[in-house]
């Protein structure tokens, strides 16, 4: 099983699940660059999968489901989240959190997490034999997506559900956010040593115009202030900025999200 990044838009990843023959698309917002790549590879569309309703993510699902069609799928299954299916065109299999996805020609088995609070019917999708994890704009790489729809208290439970899963898996999130995101992370954390490493790994990796994703669960762990909202450093650092009366990790995680969203 291989994972092919199709840059689109400024800074979307559109991921395309694949073993050399069929292929699982997650997110297409633009179904131009997708087919594009399916073509250049040999791959067959088996199946599309989605993270949540905004344009960038399923923009390109109608025209992609239309023209990938094949003799082996005359239709490509849309699986997506059952509760944003009235907003999202093309949807044909709504799913809800604890299901399956069996995609049989690529042999892959997907677990549905919901991760409510960038958008409220948000899902993930993770498979525990491959140890990767499809996240859309739930968890970034040093970051989480802003809260659109949903509560800190939400936001903060799935992405608690994400930081308990195995420390290998491979995190495959929807946007190349990494170096401004960990910017950030290292203005709360200075005295972190990991994020500092990370940071001059994820320069090096940019200025050789190659992504910085997908990270892991256990260098989010370890380097993500969203994941560590409860550390006496953060918590310090919040204070300072004059953001945080209250030493609960909710309030911590609201008021890092508060700080990032006006941060430069």
């Amino acid at each position: 099983m291989d994972v092919l990044a199709v840059p689109a838009f400024d800074d979307n990843y559109l991921w395309i699940i694949h073993d050399g023959r069929y292929a699982a698309v997650v997110d297409p917002g633009d179904a131009t660059p997708v087919l594009a790549a399916l073509q250049a590879e040999g791959l067959t569309l088996a199946a599309i999968l989605l993270t949540h309703h905004h344009a960038d993510h399923v923009g390109g699902v109608v025209e992609l489901a239309r023209q990938a069609v094949s003799d082996d799928f005359p239709v490509v299954p849309v699986y997506g989240p059952a509760r944003e299916q009235s907003r999202i065109k093309g949807i044909t299999v709504p799913l809800h959190g604890n299901e399956q996805v069996n995609i049989a020609a690529l042999g892959l088995q997907l677990e549905v997490i919901e991760v409510p609070g960038h958008t409220l019917g948000h899902i993930a999708y993770y498979t525990a034999q491959q140890q990767m994890l499809f996240c859309g704009d739930t968890l970034f790489a040093g970051g989480c997506g802003r809260l659109f729809e949903g509560s800190p208290q939400q936001m903060l439970d799935s992405l608690g559900k994400l930081a308990d899963l195995p420390a290998t898996t491979q995190v495959y999130c929807a946007h190349e956010y990494t170096l401004s995101n960990l910017k950030f992370a290292a203005e709360v954390e200075p005295g972190n040593a990991e994020l500092a490493a990370r940071i001059v790994r994820e320069r090096a990796r940019r200025e050789q115009g190659l992504p910085t994703v997908p990270s892991t669960i256990g260098l989010e762990r370890e380097t993500n202030p969203f994941l560590r909202a409860s550390s006496p450093e953060i918590q310090q650092s919040l204070q300072k900025a004059g953001r945080l009366t209250q030493l609960d990790e909710v309030s911590s995680f609201a008021a890092l999200r508060e700080w990032k969203n006006t941060y430069r």
